[in-house]
């Protein structure tokens, strides 16, 4: 059997995030929109996991207790045959990247083997494989709140014309959060009153921009490049709103057309040919066939 599943890129348009709880996790509020790019997945008559793309090197070498895509086709009871992993995501990067390949991977096996899991019951496999694991399975806009496992239905969105950015530098989660701890805590993990539906992406932007990533000023903090690169995109006519994807460090970019994204992609990648830069859209879901 050869099939294939898309592992679409998380942005968090805004990130609220509240003080560390006593089991040591932070409430969260965000809502998540998917992109049209990503890893892809593929099943292939073989055994175990390949790896291919441009960041495949950043998972060479992981133990099986590690990698997202062998726990969550694991934890259906293994695939049946070999799993071609496409990274085409910088790795650990804030845009989901491990947790959407794990939610490829749980559609493709459970499509594969056909098995009698129902999307609850995958919805909590996921879950047990990380916080962002439900959101990303599907791809599909919500918003995320307690530990990002709490899913609600996002106000409609248009696809988005975008520009991801990522300076190509580690920006680990676990000193973000520490620095976020550190300082004065902010309004914590609050729910803005959302509109139902957005029609237009400078309305998304004008929305967005009264919202917040909590993580952006401390992630900048530890990382001076992530600062560079929302100040480069902030500083572009082409830019409705600029902020970081979670910890960091990719940032993204929202502009009022395709076109509009595709000068501003040309103009970074030409300033910066060392930065990983993708125009996109953002919305979601997007088919696993290509």
């Amino acid at each position: 059997m050869r099939a294939s599943a898309f592992a679409a890129a998380k942005v968090n348009l805004f990130l609220h995030v509240g003080a560390v709880q006593a089991d040591g996790f932070h409430p969260v509020c965000s809502l998540m929109a998917f992109a049209d790019v990503g890893d892809r997945l593929r099943l292939e008559p073989g055994l175990g996991l390949g790896l291919e793309g441009p960041f495949a090197s950043g998972l060479a070498g992981l133990d099986a207790s590690d990698n997202l895509v062998l726990r969550a086709a694991e934890a259906l009871g293994g695939a049946p045959g070999r799993l071609m992993l496409e990274k085409a995501l910088p790795v650990a990067s804030g845009l989901g990247g491990g947790s959407a390949d794990a939610g490829a991977a749980l559609r493709l096996v459970r499509s594969a083997r056909g098995l009698d899991i129902d999307d609850a019951a995958l919805e909590a496999v996921s879950a047990a494989l990380g916080s962002d694991g439900p959101a990303c399975l599907w791809g599909r806009p919500v918003v995320a709140e307690g530990r990002g496992e709490r899913l609600s239905p996002a106000p409609r969105l248009p696809a988005l014309p975008a520009v991801l950015v990522n300076p190509g530098v580690a920006c680990p989660t676990g000193a973000v959060y520490r620095r976020f701890d550190a300082v004065a805590p902010g309004p914590g993990a609050d729910r803005p009153a959302l509109p139902a539906a957005f029609d237009t992406a400078e309305a998304v932007a004008e929305v967005m921009a009264g919202l917040r990533n909590d993580l952006e000023a401390p992630a900048a903090a530890l990382v001076p490049e992530v600062g560079l690169v929302l100040e480069r995109l902030r500083a572009r006519p082409e830019v409705l709103l600029a902020r970081l994807s979670g910890s960091g460090a990719s940032c993204f970019a929202l502009c009022a057309d395709g076109e509009a994204a595709a000068r501003l992609a040309a103009a970074i990648s030409q300033a910066e040919p060392g930065w990983w830069v993708r125009p996109c859209r953002l919305g979601g879901p997007w088919p696993d066939e290509p």
